[in-house]
């Protein structure tokens, strides 16, 4: 009984919240339309039959007139038809994925688990034309041309970001783009696509030695156990998102920057940017190849100074 009531007053608690931060936002913040956040993303390169991988803040954005759904509007708006919009819709019910890996009688399904990632995220999930694969920790929600494709079969990838995962499928499009609304280059899963190409080659250790399998239920009711190989808390507490490795941020940052890579602009009042998915994951390559990786230490970095070919 403890733990639906747990669930009920953070519900609550996080109602609270998000209505107080958005009558703030409302009062002092820049208000902006649907309509300019298209004009704006078209100016950052976003152009009609491309496939965005967002990564994003939605209050970064400003006072959105219509929340939400105008932002996604707007997305869908500037991609078209022939577009595809891909948002991680993750829920980790334990608050990480080694947590959610030893949680007692777990089992995902997406017809009633929602996601943690916030308010785009969940409004996103709630479209009728939206897809989703079935995966215990990172699923992934995708809308237009190549949703279908790119989220079924995640159940069988054998690793979260590996081959047949919506990140590997993403790579092999034409016009795949990354797009980062209102955030830096730190809390970018994409990075970990090249990880799981890599496996045991990749130049750092950064997983545990166990993977579980976690039963899952797809749309139709059947039942699936899936593949997640932890991180390791020594890799977690030095990588790129942590907040004390702003270090590695300004470094992938001006790294993307000089090697022409990376498109920085305004979308609304956040400060976005927009990378190449492809030239994205042969640049990390590159990286990599020279020691470099989203753990590496200070010392590393400093011996191979952004830009350097």
């Amino acid at each position: 009984m403890l733990d639906p009531l747990k669930r009920a007053l953070k519900s609550v608690l996080e109602t609270v919240r998000r209505r107080g931060s958005e009558r703030r936002i409302r009062e002092t913040g820049r208000h902006v339309t649907r309509a300019e956040l298209a004009r704006d993303l078209a100016a950052l390169g976003i152009a009609p039959g491309d496939t965005v991988f967002l990564h994003s803040s939605l209050k970064s954005l400003g006072y959105v007139e219509g929340g939400a759904a105008a932002v996604i509007g707007a997305l869908q708006d500037a991609l078209g038809a022939q577009g595809t919009l891909l948002v991680p819709t993750y829920y980790l019910p334990a608050g990480t994925v080694r947590a959610t890996c030893e949680l007692e009688g777990y089992v995902f399904d997406p017809r009633v688990h929602g996601t943690n990632m916030g308010r785009l995220p969940e409004t996103f999930l709630a479209g009728a034309a939206t897809h989703r694969s079935v995966h215990p920790t990172h699923s992934v929600a995708a809308w237009g041309r190549h949703a279908a494709w790119l989220t079924e079969g995640h159940h069988h990838a054998p690793s979260i970001f590996g081959a047949g995962s919506p990140w590997q499928r993403f790579v092999e499009l034409d016009g795949a783009k990354v797009l980062g609304l209102g955030i830096s280059m730190g809390p970018v899963t994409f990075y970990h696509v090249l990880e799981d190409a890599l496996g045991e080659a990749f130049p750092a250790a950064i997983w545990e030695q166990r993977t579980y399998r976690l039963p899952c239920r797809d749309r139709h009711g059947q039942s699936w156990d899936v593949p997640v190989r932890p991180f390791t808390a020594a890799a977690t507490a030095n990588r790129i998102d942590h907040p004390g490795r702003g270090d590695l941020r300004d470094y992938f940052q001006r790294e993307f920057e000089l090697a022409g890579l990376k498109t920085n602009g305004a979308v609304g009042a956040a400060q976005a940017w927009v990378i190449p998915g492809r030239a994205f994951f042969d640049h990390l390559e590159r990286l990599a190849g020279q020691g470099i990786t989203i753990y590496s230490s200070p010392e590393q970095l400093a011996a191979r100074p952004p830009g350097r070919s």
